[in-house]
């Protein structure tokens, strides 16, 4: 039985999608359900490739995340840019069952108001010469929780946040889907090394 996957969105979904599709190779894993906080592009697309999708009446509702998680009968939830706080009860509930990837190498540029373009400013802003994304277990804090891998990408001279959003976009691709089929086939997220 393909380990289920629910990711939760709040954008465009290129990070859904890119899972999506390299899912479709490998049956050890599929996304089941499609979460958002609101009405977005992601979830426009989500419905129209045929996946299930839930929009949150109230993303601070624990019990009505655990509720849709639960009927979709998921194993992992995977969080792909979205940006707000998942509720304390849902983490205490699916601990060690949530990751999220950021645009960063964390510890670096993450927290609070830390997502997209901003994060690009603030690495190229630091004068950092590498920068990259990172897949890590949530818990109650934003991007705090035990890192499963990253994938380095350098800054470039002349560098501007869109030209550097665009290679760590490329690389995001590439890890969340790893992260994703490393825990189908340990039946956990754990940490593992992108190829």
């Amino acid at each position: 039985m393909a380990y289920r996957v629910a990711v939760a969105v709040s954008g465009r979904g290129s990070n859904l999608f890119a899972l999506v599709d390299a899912l479709a190779a490998d049956s050890v894993a599929q996304v089941v359900l499609v979460v958002s906080d609101r009405p977005t592009p992601a979830m426009a697309q989500a419905t129209a490739r045929g996946l299930a999708t839930h929009q949150l009446r109230n993303y601070r509702d624990g019990a009505e995340w655990l509720a849709v998680l639960h009927a979709a009968q998921s194993d992992l939830l995977v969080l792909a840019g979205y940006l707000k706080l998942v509720p304390p009860e849902v983490v205490r509930e699916l601990r060690g069952r949530i990751v999220n990837i950021h645009p960063a190498l964390l510890p670096l540029h993450g927290g609070p108001g830390m997502y997209g373009r901003r994060v690009h400013e603030a690495v190229l802003a630091s004068g950092e010469r590498i920068t990259g994304a990172t897949v890590h277990l949530v818990d109650e804090v934003f991007d705090r929780g035990t890192v499963l891998s990253q994938a380095c990408v350098p800054v470039q001279p002349g560098d501007t946040p869109d030209m550097l959003a665009a290679r760590v976009l490329a690389a995001e691709h590439r890890l969340l889907p790893a992260a994703v089929l490393a825990a189908a086939r340990a039946g956990r997220p754990v940490p593992f090394q992108l190829d």
